[in-house]
Parts: structure tokens; C-alpha cells; sequence
């Protein structure tokens, strides 16, 4: 059984799709991962021995670059992604039995284009649910395309969602697939989902909301088991005093926050903690040469997030999961997209805080972390991890090699 995992966009695009292919691979399926061309991707893939092909340019590069994503842009973005996905991807997915599609809508769009010529079949899947219509909640907005906020029927936002997608990529994408001899889609979400998409989250941390017109399959959270030793400095500095607190912004660049290093540590600071913090596309740095401040690169979250007071981040859906599951209390600064949500989650459910808007202050988050250090946010952090289920990877693996054979059993509950 062969198995081409697709996907373009950030660390949290990639890392569910080594830990899906682990875990296909250890059911007896050849599994290969498309993914975009940055090399700490490549390096991670390859870590776990996950054969990987490098499409379009670097996800890291696009998201840093200027001008920001604008309504004027984004159709240019998307027809480049788009080509990229039908070049790299159909070379990929030869001989293949199936695809598992996900990453920025263009990109899935391209992917899914690639198995329908094939004829391969195909999963669709999201790492959150938000972008999945429901009656129940309002649709993200789009650069240069607002959700007008006198409209409060949730059915009629999800109508001129679909129209603003199609607004963005639907030229893009039919212009690509008629260079592949397909036909036109009509409409670009829907086509991205299809009948039966899959929302690989958590159920404690992301309850899912009801959708009648769609069947939708609530996998876990996609998460690859990481033993991988912190780094000997690392090591030390945690081992030199009290628990720091954690900070670092992911694949987020902070256009919004140029001085973020010098608030984010004068704000730990100010609560009396230790600092740590993460590089990442922020590219935060040291502020000054004091000892309680340490910097770091690449680490292992899994086993960081169980030794840090709490983790003060950008709310993507990895990040978020691994520090509920390390049982860490969180503070969520949202910088965009589905990041407002998670930060309400982990507000809702009583394990940390949930920044207001994206660019922090001294006083806002030292008033933030005042809520998640305190011993009841360290007490329901460690409870809510209790509930959490780490079996994401294998129910999707099984799930996914039974719809190809032809045997679908139910989901676990």
C-alpha cells in the first residue's frame, strides 16, 4: 500500500503529517510526504526516516515576505502555490494508492487536482475546524474580504465565505486544472472538503460543533511521539533554578510586534519567573546578558512544555495541543486565523489565559500570566491533560488503510 501525505504551510502543517506517516508506515504502508521546501522540515521528516519532495518555494520565506497577504496578492500567491502542488505533487503520487491533502487551501486544492486525474483516492483534512461550515459558529475572514459584522446568521457568513474563496483562488485553480485537461470546480471550499473531511483535533481541547450537511470525522490530534534529549545547555539552564516561562511565537513573524523580545521578558520578569525563550520566525533574541534569560532553538515541545512554569504563545493548533497534553499552563497571544480560537479555548477550559488581540504589552501580559501561574491554572491544566487522548495517528492510519481496503469501521469515540 502506497500513501502520499500532501501539505504546504507552516511547522503546524508538517509535523501532524510525520507523525501520520509514522504511524502508516508501522501498519505496513509506503508512505512519502509532499511538503514545502525549507530545510528544517526536510530535517525533521528525515529524522523519523519519512522519505520527503520539496514543493514550491519556502513556506518560511512566503510567510516573512513583504507585502503581507492582501485581496491583491493572494490569487498570484495561489496560482504559483497551485502549480507548484500539480509539478511536484503528480510526480509523487504515481503508483500511489492514496493521498491525505491539507495545508492552505490553494495548495490542498492543487493536491486533491493531482488524485482526481490520477484517479487516486483522497482525504481532506484540517488541523482545525473552523474552516469547516457550521451553523454553529461564524466563518474566518480573508485579507481584503471582511465578514460584515451586522450579519449575525451564521448560514449566510458561510455563503460569502464560499464566494470570497472562490473570489481568491477560483481562477487560479481552474486555469491550473485545464493545463491538467480537468474541468472547472464551481466552488473551491466545497471541492476541498468534499463529502467527508476530517478534523484531526482533539475532542476535549476542540469539541466538535454540529454540521448536518457534512459527514465529518473527528480523528484526535495528529501528534509523532518525541524522545529526542533537550540540548545539553538547554538542560542546564533548566536545571540552574525555578521552572521558566516559555515563550516563543512559532511561524509567526510579529510584523505587529517589532520590540516583542524586550515586552515579552520584561513581563516574565515583572512576575518574578525565569525566561526562555524560542527563536523561531520571530527571530527573538536575548535582550540583555542577565542569567535568567536563556534563548533556544529547535527543541523537543513534548518533553520542554512538562519542565517550563507555563507557555506563553501564538495559539496554533500544535502548539497548543502539546502544551495541554504537557499538562503547562498557557498564555495565547492570536496573531491571526483560527489563533482567536484556540486562545478562547484554553481560556474556557480554565487552563491559562487568552491574550486580548496580538500585540503584547508589558501590562497585558504580565496581567495574562498573573492568571496562568496561578496554582488553580497549574492544577486544571494537569487534569485536563489527564483526559486527553494520544491515539490520533493510529485511529487515522487504520482509518485511512480500511477505507482503501474497503472495510470503513467506525470511528472510536
Amino acid at each position: 500500500m502506497r500513501v502520499l501525505l500532501s501539505t504546504y504551510g507552516s511547522r503546524g502543517d508538517v509535523e501532524p503529517m510525520a507523525g501520520l506517516a509514522v504511524a502508516l508506515r508501522e501498519r505496513g504502508a509506503q508512505v512519502r510526504v509532499c511538503a514545502p521546501s525549507d530545510e528544517e522540515f526536510a530535517r525533521r521528516l528525515a529524522g523519523v526516516g519519512v522519505p520527503v519532495v520539496a514543493v514550491g518555494p519556502s513556506a518560511r520565506v512566503l510567510t516573512k515576505g513583504s507585502p503581507p497577504p492582501s485581496a491583491t496578492n493572494l490569487p498570484q500567491r495561489a496560482a504559483a502555490v497551485i502549480a507548484a502542488q500539480l509539478d511536484a505533487v503528480a510526480a509523487a503520487a504515481e503508483g500511489c494508492d492514496a493521498m491525505v491533502a491539507t495545508g492552505m487551501i490553494p495548495a490542498a486544492a492543487g493536491a486533491l487536482s493531482v488524485a482526481e486525474k490520477l484517479g487516486i483516492p483522497a482525504v481532506s483534512v484540517t488541523f482545525q475546524q473552523l474552516t469547516v461550515p457550521s451553523p454553529h459558529h461564524r466563518p474566518m475572514a480573508y485579507p481584503g474580504h471582511p465578514l460584515p459584522p451586522e450579519v449575525t446568521d451564521h448560514r449566510v457568513l458561510w455563503d460569502m465565505d464560499a464566494r470570497s474563496i472562490d473570489a481568491l483562488f477560483g481562477e487560479a485553480l481552474n486555469t491550473n486544472r485545464a493545463s491538467i485537461g480537468l474541468p472547472p470546480v464551481d466552488g473551491v471550499r466545497d471541492y476541498v472538503l468534499g463529502k467527508r473531511p476530517w478534523v484531526a483535533t482533539d475532542p476535549v481541547l476542540d469539541p466538535l460543533l454540529e454540521r448536518p450537511e457534512l459527514d465529518v470525522v473527528q480523528t484526535g490530534a495528529w501528534s509523532l511521539p518525541d524522545d529526542r534529549p533537550l540540548p545539553d545547555d538547554l538542560t542546564a539552564f533548566l536545571e540552574a533554578g525555578e521552572p521558566p516561562v516559555y515563550v516563543g511565537f512559532g511561524s509567526m513573524p510579529l510584523h505587529s510586534s517589532p520590540d516583542a523580545a524586550r515586552v515579552v521578558v520584561e513581563a516574565v520578569r515583572a512576575r518574578g519567573r525565569r525566561v526562555l525563550l524560542s527563536r523561531g520566525w520571530a527571530e527573538l533574541a536575548l535582550v540583555d546578558g542577565a542569567d535568567d534569560c536563556f534563548a533556544v532553538g529547535e527543541a523537543n515541545h513534548q518533553v520542554l512544555f512538562s519542565r517550563v512554569a507555563a507557555v506563553v504563545h501564538h495559539g496554533g493548533a500544535g502548539t497548543t495541543t502539546t502544551a495541554a497534553r504537557a499538562g503547562a499552563p498557557q498564555v495565547v497571544v492570536p496573531q491571526l486565523a483560527d489563533q482567536p480560537y484556540w486562545a478562547g479555548r484554553v481560556a474556557d477550559l480554565g487552563i491559562g489565559a487568552a491574550h486580548d488581540g496580538p500585540t503584547p504589552t508589558l501590562t497585558s501580559l504580565s496581567a495574562a500570566l498573573e492568571t496562568a501561574l496561578t496554582p488553580q491554572a497549574r492544577t486544571r491544566a494537569a487534569a485536563v491533560a489527564g483526559t486527553m487522548r494520544a491515539d490520533g495517528t493510529a485511529v487515522a492510519a487504520k482509518l485511512l488503510l480500511d477505507e482503501i481496503s474497503g472495510d470503513s469501521p467506525p470511528v472510536p469515540a
